[in-house]
């Protein structure tokens, strides 16, 4: 395809994606706070509570009904669109982003699968992580709520851990992701909305409603609730190089994921008792200690170039004697030469990579003030996650990237 029809296309489902992904989550938090904020102390008859708010310039008054009102109305709202969309499009950008360029963004570099068996694991990933967490909340398991959410957790670290040995990190995560998503659609197309639509069926026919489906209904909603903060995480995760890029990337995710699970956990509870404050801190603690921890694993010391007793460029190979100065400073032509070759295909103001028509994130590296300018955008992407070039397409070798740490810290000169 067009890269620059691919890109607008990317453009306009990315868009879409996230406008109705807000009101999706935005809805789902909204009611979670309402709950939790109903008044009920002496409600009057038929109410669990109410609720008075004022927002916009008016005042509002929400009431919850015990199961109805004595009339149903003849529009009620239902919540379902704004999730159905939310995956579809979710869908749609994974397979435009993914799927069409699967050797750029989806397959790991050295793995050894081709892109066609990269998406088609990609979409199992996504079937088969719903059958089984489906199967989970059906098993006995499900009457446990505490277990299974540990179950299902684990679940997902595992399935983490998976498609990182087979896909880049970068997609691997975008599939842990994709696969939340797809369980929280789920959710809401097969448990919650035939809950709800038995519910006003059975209101309407005067006849007592299944107790069993608003009970499942409530326990796939709560997962949902909890699993919204490290799906927009995962959304922003390819900002972040040192997560995805991480030789403990799947452990990284599981971290970032339980804080944003405790810290979801607090907003849900704190209106009835402060017990729980303590997650707060202790994500914020986990945070900074994930971050030192992970440190020395994704700022490895590079090899000094003595080390290296070659670098080849093409069909030349330079010698020890050639990569660097007689004093053993590496010259700036050595790494221009590198970075033109393996990095100037896409990063350039003119790219010659058929699927970029402009250079990504703008990162433009023709000239030796552009490259000194993305000094540390190289030196993060190249020699401390190693995550570009994407697929490693061009090949640069470990003894480039080596080449590039050295000379970075030399002091990155240009002269």
């Amino acid at each position: 395809m067009d890269p620059h029809m691919t890109e607008w296309l990317n453009l306009a489902i990315r868009w879409v994606h996230m406008i109705v992904g807000i009101a999706w989550i935005g809805a789902s938090f909204y009611f979670v706070w309402l709950e939790n904020n109903l008044n009920r102390s002496n409600p009057r008859e038929g109410l669990s509570g109410d609720l008075w708010a004022i927002h916009g310039g008016g005042i509002y008054h929400l009431e919850k009904y015990k199961l109805a009102p004595p009339k149903m109305p003849e529009n009620l709202h239902w919540f379902k669109w704004e999730a159905y969309f939310t995956w579809i499009t979710g869908v749609l950008l994974l397979g435009v982003v993914y799927y069409l360029n699967a050797e750029i963004y989806l397959v790991a570099p050295g793995s050894g699968i081709d892109s066609a068996t990269a998406v088609m694991i990609g979409v199992a990933s996504l079937i088969s992580g719903w059958v089984i967490y489906n199967l989970l909340c059906n098993s006995p398991l499900g009457k446990t709520p505490l277990l299974l959410g540990i179950v299902l957790f684990l679940a997902l670290v595992a399935a983490a851990y998976g498609l990182t040995q087979v896909f880049s990190g970068r997609g691997a995560y975008i599939h842990v992701g994709a696969i939340i998503g797809t369980i929280m659609v789920g959710n809401v197309f097969f448990v919650i909305m035939p809950a709800q639509r038995n519910l006003v069926k059975a209101i309407e026919e005067n006849v007592e409603p299944d107790p069993s489906l608003p009970a499942k209904g409530l326990l796939r909603s709560r997962h949902n609730n909890y699993l919204t903060l490290p799906v927009l995480f995962i959304m922003i995760s390819n900002h972040f190089p040192s997560t995805y890029g991480s030789e403990f990337n799947w452990l990284i995710l599981a971290g970032l994921s339980v804080f944003s699970i405790l810290v979801r956990h607090y907003f849900n509870t704190r209106h009835g008792s402060q017990k729980f404050a303590w997650t707060i801190p202790a994500a914020a603690l986990g945070m900074v200690t994930l971050a030192f921890v992970t440190s020395p694993y994704a700022n490895k010391p590079v090899a000094p170039v003595a080390n290296v007793k070659s670098v080849q460029h093409g069909g030349e190979v330079m010698t020890e004697a050639q990569v660097a100065n007689s004093d053993g400073t590496i010259p700036f032509s050595q790494i221009n030469q590198v970075i033109q070759e393996r990095c100037s295909v896409c990063h350039s103001a003119t790219p010659t990579h058929a699927a970029f028509q402009t250079a990504p994130a703008g990162v433009i590296l023709d000239t030796p003030e552009e490259i000194k300018v993305n000094v540390p955008r190289i030196v993060a992407q190249t020699v401390t996650t190693k995550v570009m070039p994407l697929g490693n397409l061009t090949q640069m070798t470990d003894e480039e990237r080596v080449l590039i740490g050295e000379w970075v810290e030399q002091g990155a000169q240009i002269q």
